[in-house]
């Protein structure tokens, strides 16, 4: 095994961030879910919101959260219907399945910080992240 003491801290972040997303992302594909999808959902759980509202918050364009939509709805995560008081405006909201599966992959999020040690690790990386946004 290579000597992960002598890497630089950025690779360290960034081979931490792949074997975590990787685990997660088994998890997901199980409830036929994606990463997008699933932050979409997570937004979602304080009601429903435009699409744009939903790009803005997810910080993608609206093309790239038209795909996303698309694809939650297909699955049956999220519902998407049309504003009566605007046609244009497409709303959506979490489905009873999409609720669901947000309940199971919190609760997974959580045994992985358990699992994994986040206690130490996340405060770090929330006042870092918090520096740039």
């Amino acid at each position: 095994m290579e000597d992960v003491e002598s890497w630089p801290t950025g690779r360290l972040l960034s081979a931490a961030a792949r074997m975590v997303e990787s685990r997660f992302d088994s998890f997901l594909t199980d409830l036929d879910l994606t990463h997008a999808g699933m932050i979409v959902l997570h937004h979602l759980a304080g009601g429903p919101l435009s699409q744009r509202e939903l790009a803005r918050l997810c910080r993608v364009t609206d093309q790239t959260m038209s795909r996303t939509l698309e694809r939650l709805a297909r699955t049956g995560h999220a519902d998407r219907t049309l504003d009566p008081r605007d046609r244009r405006r497409t709303v959506v909201a979490i489905s009873e399945k999409g609720a669901e599966a947000l309940t199971a992959a919190r609760a997974e999020e959580r045994r992985f910080e358990r699992d994994l040690g986040y206690a130490e690790i996340r405060p770090q990386l929330i006042a870092l992240l918090k520096k740039q946004l």
